[in-house]
């Protein structure tokens, strides 16, 4: 082979195996090149995805934030600034360095419910359009949390049922059933006649009831101080933007519940004597014999559900709405004190919450003589001097009572009377059945306890 014809094979060979390289080389870097992009897609898919994640933690640290606020200011929902919101704060790491906001909402309890809602909205510094919304919800309890409190020693009979919680600051004799837990701030305490003892030292809680494992005592007491609302500002509520009756010549108003809303009201003019016993015999004058509606004697509900009557109510009828009723006297001694008398059935228009009555009364909440075999009360009841009680009337034995709401006695309790076993006057049946939806939205200025709770958290898609 000449010379001339092996360099052109060298250099044939020379530029293929260039060519080769360069093809090689060119597919190394397409390659490299792709992997770099999606090593660099793959590295913001992952910041995206953590500031996703670290956008709700924001959220529910703007969360925190207001619910710390509220335990040291219940009342203050414009986050300290007296402004509307909504209301932007940094987020920052153990160092200080900030890597992002939450902005909150809050909105304020509504409808005389105790339920405050927090809309915190978290984003984080790198990726500040990724953001993330929780809504949760925080109430006070009310004193209706319970469906039975009673300042005194308290007996449940056989016939006599409690569903939902019970406390009493004194002494409990249980021989109902319960559903619930029952707690006695008493360990132990002296059990009189009126529950059927001889003066005898007795636990805290006994009696032949149960379930007796949900028995708790001593428990710590409730102040009956909180309990108590101020009266004087309910009767400043009722004058200025609700309802207010002053007192009457005769022997007290009656207000009748209609389910359109409205009420009607009568002034109660003479009452039947009977003859009954509380700790003495003696003429009970709270059955109506004649009334006289007023002029005008139809009313709607106020906005702000406060009705203040300056004297003895009787109250029956079906609730539609929100009210508390308050029956009471200024200045506040034993003379002036006013009670509620329990006409009739009591109904609320749904048992779903949006329908609620609360009766405050100054002294007693009695049933009359002359009440109905069958008696239904939906109500929250609070007797802040006296007691919720039914006299003790000869020959009168009656077949069931069933309350559903709350009842908030101050002094001793009952509905019958036992006679060594038997129910010798009054209700043979007692139910007593709590109103959940109460214990967040109880009536309108119902006294509450305690600190915010957490009630339900969520969140809020996009």
């Amino acid at each position: 082979m000449s010379k001339k014809n092996k360099s052109l094979k060298i250099k044939k060979n020379q530029g293929e195996m260039l060519l080769l390289v360069l093809t090689f080389t060119t597919i190394f870097l397409v390659m490299i090149s792709g992997m770099l992009t999606w090593v660099n897609l793959q590295f913001k898919l992952n910041s995206r995805k953590v500031s996703y994640e670290q956008a709700i933690q924001i959220a529910e640290a703007g969360i925190n934030y207001y619910r710390w606020h509220l335990a040291h200011d219940p009342d203050d929902y414009q986050d300290g600034t007296g402004q509307p919101g909504p209301y932007v704060h940094n987020y920052s790491n153990s160092t200080n360095d900030v890597e992002g906001q939450f902005s909150l909402e809050i909105i304020p309890p509504a409808n005389n419910t105790n339920i405050v809602t927090l809309v915190s909205t978290g984003s984080t510094s790198k990726h500040p359009n990724i953001q993330r919304t929780i809504q949760a919800q925080y109430g006070i309890p009310s004193f209706a949390s319970y469906s039975f409190i009673s300042n005194s020693n308290i007996w449940f009979g056989e016939g006599e049922n409690v569903v939902g919680e019970l406390h009493s600051n004194g002494g409990i004799r249980m021989d109902g059933t319960n559903d619930s837990r029952i707690t006695s701030a008493k360990d132990t305490y002296i059990c009189g006649p009126e529950h059927g003892c001889n003066y005898e030292e007795k636990p805290g809680i006994w009696g032949t009831g149960g379930p007796q494992d949900l028995w708790d005592f001593p428990e710590t007491s409730i102040d009956f101080n909180d309990v108590t609302t101020d009266l004087a500002e309910l009767e400043a509520q009722a004058k200025n933007t609700g309802l207010y009756f002053a007192k009457t010549n005769k022997d007290g108003y009656h207000v009748v519940f209609l389910a359109d809303g409205t009420f009607n009201i009568y002034k109660v003019n003479s009452t039947i004597p009977t003859w009954g016993f509380d700790t003495e015999w003696d003429w009970r004058y709270i059955d109506i014999q004649s009334e006289s509606p007023l002029n005008p004697f139809n009313y709607e509900i106020p906005d702000n559900g406060i009705i203040y009557l300056e004297d003895n109510v009787w109250v029956e009828g079906i609730i539609n709405g929100r009210v508390t009723l308050v029956a009471a006297r200024f200045p506040d001694t034993s003379k002036n004190n006013k009670n509620i008398y329990i006409n009739g059935d009591i109904n609320y228009l749904t048992k779903d919450g949006a329908h609620v009555l609360g009766l405050m009364a100054q002294k007693d909440i009695l049933i009359p003589r002359y009440s109905a075999d069958t008696l239904n009360i939906d109500a929250v009841l609070l007797a802040q001097k006296g007691h919720c009680f039914r006299y003790y009337y000869p020959d009168n034995i009656l077949s069931a009572i069933t309350t559903y709401g709350s009842i908030i006695t101050n002094a001793y309790w009952t509905w019958s009377w036992d006679c060594g076993g038997w129910t010798c006057s009054g209700y043979e049946t007692s139910n007593s059945v709590y109103d959940p939806f109460v214990k967040y939205s109880p009536p309108p200025s119902f006294p509450n306890t305690g600190e915010y709770e957490f009630i339900s958290w969520e969140e809020i898609p996009d």
